[in-house]
């Protein structure tokens, strides 16, 4: 006998939901989350979200502060320094091993999200870009097989998509993080693993260059479903 599916808890969903807002920069670093405002739009109670926000700071994604609340992380410039090297290295091994187990089907839906990169990139649209992007580093991610590769550079890659978004908006790099990505997609098609990894690798290292020369944004208190 097939037993019933048990109820998601409500909190999850909820987590779920703020997440994205984080990942779409509707929610950005430093900003301060307003609960009571969050929980009306959401309309549910204070406890699931209170249980939601304790799980994406379990993912470094926001910070609990006592007496204050809750704001979503900001990467400072240290934090930087520390993440950036260690990630361009995992994402590279990523690029290395997908390239490596690469078939003709994986590699054509590379192709259609690298397609959709060209058009977004073509009309300066960086949200679009933006999402077309962490889907892709996804399936790069996905394709790997490691599942201690994988389950690393996911948790690294919570804390880094809060400063992701935030570089494309600088003059140029767009139109930059396109030129890279070709290098990438050249890389994969050929079959290339070593051209694949310096590739990404690189691609790592000039996002840890333009976040570097970012303007910081002022923190704010938002809550937008």
């Amino acid at each position: 006998m097939i037993e019933p599916l048990a109820q998601r808890p409500l909190y999850l969903d909820v987590a779920d939901r703020v997440r994205e807002l984080i990942y779409r920069a509707e929610l950005k670093p430093g900003d301060w989350i307003d609960e009571p405002v969050l929980c009306a739009q959401l309309g549910i109670s204070r406890t699931p979200l209170r249980e939601a926000l304790k799980v994406l700071h379990a993912e470094n994604l926001v910070e609990l502060v006592p007496r204050r609340g809750c704001r979503v992380n900001a990467l400072d410039d240290e934090a930087l320094l520390e993440l950036f090297p260690v990630m361009a290295s995992l994402e590279a091994l990523c690029a290395r091993f997908a390239t490596q187990k690469l078939r003709p089907a994986e590699l054509k839906r590379l192709e259609r999200i690298h397609a959709r990169l060209e058009e977004f990139a073509e009309a300066q649209d960086v949200d679009r870009y933006y999402e077309a992007n962490r889907e892709f580093h996804r399936a790069i991610q996905d394709l790997a097989a490691n599942r201690w590769l994988h389950r690393i550079t996911g948790e690294l890659r919570n804390v880094l998509v809060l400063a992701r978004h935030r570089q494309l908006t600088m003059p140029g790099r767009l139109n930059a993080s396109l030129a890279e990505h070709r290098e990438l997609m050249r890389a994969l098609r050929i079959g290339d693993a070593d051209a694949a990894y310096r590739a990404m690798h690189e691609h790592l290292c000039r996002q840890e260059r333009a976040l570097r020369a970012a303007p910081d944004d002022s923190p704010r208190t938002v809550a937008r479903a």
